[in-house]
């Protein structure tokens, strides 16, 4: 009775994710603000990564806050690909997605030995090493980072001067493929290694489950699926430095909407990103220069205030513990 249970709840999900999925396409017949577009998209984006940063983060146990090393290094593979040898954005973050999520799996072999806090630390501390080594790299601009040339609206170049749509259409292609992967991860062999290696890595490895492997697995999935994020976010902008993808800021803006929302569950990143980045950008946009740091404070707050009431995140005031299956 509980499985048919459980595979009616998945495919509630997937029909709500397609509702949702279809009234976010339809946003930009009725908006058209330009700055209530940019904060969409940057919502849709967040929204992304942050499911991609909870696969390896949330459901697997493995807390990381260098994943602005993944987002740097897929922005700085496409656009050193184009700029440099003139191949297509699109190519480049494929390039960039493969790139990032081999680094992941070699940095996996001596970092998932460590557990807990020193994870952690080492995580930040990779990611400050791969800031610094772009700062000094000639080749790849330095500090003076790369702008890249524009060419004129094209789906083929990526570049659009006179309208965000395709950047807001992307960035919801991007929100739904994390979503997607991660909903047919969760009850693949793979989720449920994970969700053992999150609960009890010893326990896990005594019933056979291969627990460095699968840790190697999530960290390659959600390295790709970050790097193709900081892809679409180079050509976005249109320029890159390594503060500008590689800052530290990035890889708390992936987990904050996670833990804001519900970490290791489906939704909790889509829930927070909602929630998390319009008050950002909204907080940003009121206060500018004046203002600088306050949407800092605003949403530190509200993680704290959330942490304290809810620790299992806002997720937790719409569902009811589950004694089987997968959080939702």
């Amino acid at each position: 009775m509980m499985d048919k249970d459980f595979a009616a709840r998945r495919r509630r999900d997937l029909i709500i994710a397609a509702v949702l999925a279809a009234i976010a396409a339809l946003t930009p017949l009725f908006v058209k603000d330009v700055v209530v577009q940019n904060i969409l998209i940057l919502t849709l984006m967040y929204a992304g990564l942050s499911q991609s940063w909870n696969i390896l983060s949330g459901y697997c146990g493995q807390i990381s806050l260098g994943h602005a090393l993944y987002f740097g290094l897929g922005a700085y593979t496409t656009e050193l690909l184009f700029t440099k040898f003139g191949v297509l954005p699109w190519f480049g973050m494929l390039a960039g997605g493969v790139v990032s999520a081999l680094i992941a799996m070699g940095l996996g072999y001596p970092f998932f030995r460590l557990r807990g806090h020193y994870f952690v630390i080492a995580t930040i501390v990779i990611a400050e090493i791969g800031l610094l080594l772009f700062h000094n790299w000639e080749w790849a601009g330095a500090a003076m980072g790369i702008t890249i040339p524009i060419r004129g609206d094209s789906w083929l170049k990526f570049q659009f001067l006179r309208t965000k749509l395709p950047y807001f259409y992307f960035a919801l292609a991007l929100c739904c493929l994390a979503w997607f992967v991660t909903w047919w991860l969760e009850n693949s062999k793979w989720g449920f290694w994970w969700r053992a290696v999150k609960d009890n890595p010893d326990a896990a490895e005594s019933l056979g489950v291969d627990v460095f492997n699968s840790k190697m697995g999530a960290a390659a999935v959600s390295a790709f699926l970050v790097a193709v994020g900081g892809s679409f976010y180079a050509q976005f902008v249109s320029y890159i430095d390594p503060e500008s993808v590689m800052g530290f800021q990035f890889s708390l803006l992936m987990a904050l909407p996670a833990v804001l929302g519900g970490i290791g569950t489906l939704w909790g990143p889509v829930l927070g990103a909602a929630i998390l980045i319009p008050l950002t950008e909204l907080t940003r946009f009121k206060f500018g220069g004046s203002g600088r740091g306050v949407d800092l404070i605003v949403y530190g707050t509200l993680i704290v205030l959330i942490s304290l009431a809810l620790p299992r995140g806002l997720l937790s005031l719409f569902s009811r513990p589950k004694k089987t299956g997968a959080a939702r």
